[in-house]
């Protein structure tokens, strides 16, 4: 039985993780949850397909094409919902 990650946990994973891949090793990531990955360049379209194949190993989701959008792939704070979403329906 795999038991799903707490609130903050997936908050945290996801800042360590772009911290370490996006920030160069920089793990003080500084950013507010709710700040643009790509508005504040910390992310581009290549990262967002790097987001894709880190939540889908890390939280063993299935990620669709059409899940990959600004809506969900564009914050720590829309990243967390929507792996919560992912995780309490995956067939969402």
């Amino acid at each position: 039985m795999t038991t799903q990650p707490g609130k903050m946990q997936i908050e945290e994973q996801i800042r360590e993780y772009v911290g370490r891949s996006f920030l160069y090793g920089d793990s003080s990531f500084s950013y507010a949850d709710d700040a643009s990955f790509l508005q504040e360049g910390i992310i581009d379209s290549l990262g967002v397909m790097e987001l894709v194949e880190f939540v889908q190993q890390t939280f063993a989701v299935k990620v669709n094409q059409q899940d990959v959008t600004a809506a969900h792939f564009d914050s720590v704070s829309k990243l967390a919902a929507f792996v919560r979403r992912k995780l309490s329906d995956p067939n969402h």
